[in-house]
């Protein structure tokens, strides 16, 4: 009798620990993945070698360049050499300070970042087929038009990632700068928001936001904001984003 109940309370001990074991396992996988969600900070000496000596260009925006690079044999990823690296770092604090915190199917994710010294560089997911810009393009000419369906879901997927900056985050972000240049498609041409150096942000119980100047690229500056617009330094409606972008042209036409 006594043999069976220590059997029994070792069993029970067992099981015990074991469950134990099992919960912290658990929670340090949430933790190790926690931390993965969190960009990493780079030396400039990591994004060289990320970047093979910055020796694939994958192309020239307004705030920087940006090179092909690899974390690893399966992580390929887009690494943006910000101009700006003796200003007041506005654009380096808005991408890293802003994009850092939220996660959603149609905006970049920011996975690491570098402030050495003057160096500022952003490393985001690498997309294979580009921007939007270079799919914009006359039916006729089948090697670049997606067509009018897979267009609309670029727009609407697009849309989707406006709506959530400006209603899904704990601040409302302002883009300022949608534009085909700044929307990035994934390998099933899922539409992915990017640049966010001109964001803003505005508390959700702010319906309007202040404008001294116009931000944003020509052609898809919103006509309130534009350079001349005697609106130029009224309240600019939050909810009001300047969405045309070239398919609409395109439909339109």
């Amino acid at each position: 009798m006594l043999f069976l109940l220590l059997v029994k309370a070792l069993f029970y001990m067992y099981g015990y620990y074991k469950i134990k074991e099992e919960d912290q396992a658990r929670i340090e996988k949430f933790l190790e993945d926690y931390a993965a969600m969190k960009p990493t900070r780079f030396t400039y000496a990591d994004i060289k070698r990320i970047t093979n000596g910055f020796s694939e260009s994958l192309g020239e925006g307004a705030h920087g360049k940006v090179f092909k690079g690899m974390l690893s044999q399966q992580i390929l990823v887009a690494v943006k050499i910000l101009n700006d690296t003796v200003g007041d770092g506005k654009d380096f604090i808005n991408e890293v300070g802003i994009i850092g915190k939220i996660h959603h199917i149609n905006v970049v994710r920011l996975l690491g970042f570098c402030a050495d010294g003057f160096h500022r560089a952003l490393v985001y997911d690498f997309f294979p087929n580009g921007s939007l810009e270079k799919f914009l393009a006359p039916p006729d000419n089948n090697d670049v038009f997606l067509g009018w369906e897979k267009l609309q879901q670029i727009a609407l997927g697009v849309a989707t990632g406006i709506e959530y900056l400006h209603l899904g985050c704990d601040h409302r972000i302002l883009h300022f700068d949608i534009n085909p240049h700044n929307v990035l498609l994934d390998d099933h041409f899922l539409p992915i928001i990017t640049d966010f150096g001109l964001a803003k942000l505005c508390p959700k119980n702010q319906s309007t936001v202040s404008m001294t100047a116009a931000r944003g690229t020509l052609g898809y500056i919103a006509p309130e904001t534009s350079p001349g617009s005697s609106r130029t330094n009224a309240l600019v409606p939050t909810r009001r984003q300047n969405f045309e972008l070239e398919v609409i042209h395109e439909i339109e036409e």
